[in-house]
């Protein structure tokens, strides 16, 4: 069970490196002037020419602000988010410098008590998110990844996400009987401006 557990984590992180991979290539195709649909395309295309990506376990939601990625690398799943500036809005560039660093308060403050539950993880994000000055953009601030396709319980928004009222530990087992894995994401809304960015990666495999 042990080194089962142990290819588990190994097999998620390598699937996230390479969704870091992917990214650096998408770093270089992100320009002013691209629509979506044109941008959607030539990520698509990238993912299929440069890492043989040709399953995505969630669609791909992008444009010339955000890019969230769900390729499947080896039966594994990645869910990595970025955000994106493109000009020089000194609100919206300040929006996206301060995701990772809330990310990686949030993270801590999980890895200093790794039995909390997904209410109170969603709790302390949205308390970081307003120390910075933002809303919490979303209603969730992460959820489980896995072998796809990974845990469901259909119609259920509470036990398998990092949201109000799952008062489950999120180190309980999986219904396989495998310990669960998480995603963190961290959505920050500018209310008054009218827009928002996020940042989203893997919570619980830590990186060599």
């Amino acid at each position: 069970m042990a080194d089962a557990e142990a290819e588990r984590a190994s097999k998620l992180l390598e699937a996230q490196v390479k969704a870091y991979e992917f990214f650096d290539e998408i770093d270089k195709i992100v320009r002013p002037g691209v629509s979506e649909k044109t941008l959607s395309e030539e990520i698509y295309q990238i993912g299929l020419d440069r890492f043989g990506i040709k399953t995505h376990w969630h669609k791909r939601e992008d444009d010339i602000l955000i890019v969230d990625l769900g390729p499947v690398l080896e039966k594994y799943e990645a869910d990595i988010g970025r955000t994106y500036v493109i000009g020089n809005d000194p609100h919206k560039i300040k929006l996206r410098d301060s995701l990772q660093p809330i990310w990686d308060t949030v993270k801590a403050k999980f890895d200093e008590k790794p039995d909390m539950t997904g209410h109170e993880l969603y709790t302390i994000a949205r308390a970081e998110a307003k120390e910075r000055g933002y809303d919490f953009g979303a209603d969730i601030a992460g959820h489980i990844v896995g072998s796809f396709p990974h845990e469901r319980i259909p119609q259920d928004r509470i036990q398998l996400y990092i949201t109000e009222g799952n008062h489950g530990a999120m180190v309980q087992p999986g219904k396989d009987g495998l310990k669960r894995h998480w995603i963190l994401e961290i959505h920050l809304r500018d209310t008054e401006r009218g827009y928002q960015g996020f940042v989203e990666q893997l919570l619980t495999v830590p990186v060599a």
